[in-house]
């Protein structure tokens, strides 16, 4: 990794299976969902790290083990070069209060029951000691901060757009000042309008309030405009990492490839010139991924090694990652 930057998160071999069970009676695990198998990566401070990839690759599920809303299998996290997985309950919790989350869904991250202000002031309940007056000022502020009128305090999630209740729950992330945020999917379920909004919002947040964030997402034209540095994930495992436009004009991966060549040009001359990789068949069960390499089974270059080993995660060119038997630089 760039040695310049300084890192805030050091990811390495982190796995998270869930145990498949069988059975009525006398529950057995005979198999494991292997979400996260081996990946590894780091944050630099201040930086936006996007992770991209089909549905169910298991992106989400490395951002919540990330900050233990999963306990890993195995595998290290280190935060700030403590190691979050050798941490107690409580010292975990007070760990949390720099780091913090954007959920996916607006509609399903806010309780309907709690007013806005009791939803924003959470995370003050739990990591602060402030008065009431002083978590109602904070509350305040941070609905000004993300754009929303600070007499809405009392207010109910009902009665917000989409758009609205998701910058609600940024600033309940922000509440506590974290310095890592992890936004899963944030815009999502968005509409394309608001989607540019909110990712104004959170470049804002970032430039005025030094955050670093890990932004999964499956828009790959939006990830290339918020984040610093790519990674691309299949089937539990990182499959290439690089600078963005590193990403989008030198992809060495061929999954990656084909991922690229699916977004969308506004040239229509490019568009008729530009090569399109249609990958044949459905991502293999997590619960049973093929033997070697996990792309093998619609990979357009496999030959007999991808069959047999598992490709190593390694550095090609500088800071440019890549787990392929036939990765080369051109």
């Amino acid at each position: 990794m760039n040695a310049e930057n300084s890192t805030l998160v050091c990811v390495r071999n982190l796995r998270k299976y869930f145990a498949v069970t069988s059975g009525i009676l006398f529950k057995r695990q005979t198999k494991y969902v292997k979400a996260v198998d081996d990946v590894s990566f780091d944050i630099y401070k201040g930086e936006t790290l996007g992770l991209v990839g089909e549905t169910g690759c298991g992106k989400s599920t490395t951002g919540r083990t990330i900050l233990h809303l999963y306990k890993p299998t195995s595998g290290e996290v280190r935060f700030n070069d403590v190691d979050l997985t050798d941490l107690s309950e409580n010292e975990l919790r007070d760990m949390r209060q720099r780091m913090q989350m954007i959920f996916q869904d607006p509609y399903a991250s806010l309780n309907p029951r709690m007013t806005v202000g009791s939803i924003i002031s959470a995370p003050l309940d739990v990591h602060t000691n402030a008065s009431k007056t002083e978590k109602r000022d904070r509350v305040q502020e941070l609905l000004k901060i993300v754009g929303l009128n600070p007499d809405f305090v009392n207010r109910y999630p009902h009665e917000f757009s989409g758009g609205q209740r998701q910058r609600i729950g940024i600033a309940r992330a922000l509440a506590v000042n974290p310095d890592l945020i992890i936004c899963d999917e944030p815009i999502s379920s968005l509409d394309v309008s608001i989607q540019a909004q909110v990712v104004n919002l959170l470049e804002e947040l970032q430039e005025k309030l030094g955050l670093t964030y890990l932004f999964i997402a499956h828009d790959l034209s939006m990830v290339r405009h918020i984040s610093d540095r790519m990674a691309v994930m299949y089937l539990g495992k990182i499959m290439e990492l690089a600078d963005r436009n590193e990403i989008y004009l030198h992809p060495l991966h061929p999954y990656t490839r084909a991922l690229m060549s699916a977004v969308p040009i506004p040239d229509p001359d490019k568009a008729n010139r530009a090569e399109r990789i249609l990958l044949e068949g459905d991502i293999p069960s997590p619960i049973n991924p093929p033997k070697g390499c996990n792309f093998n089974t619609r990979c357009p270059i496999a030959t007999e090694i991808c069959f047999k080993e598992d490709p190593d995660y390694r550095e090609l060119t500088s800071d440019h990652f890549v787990a392929c038997h036939h990765a080369k630089v051109e």
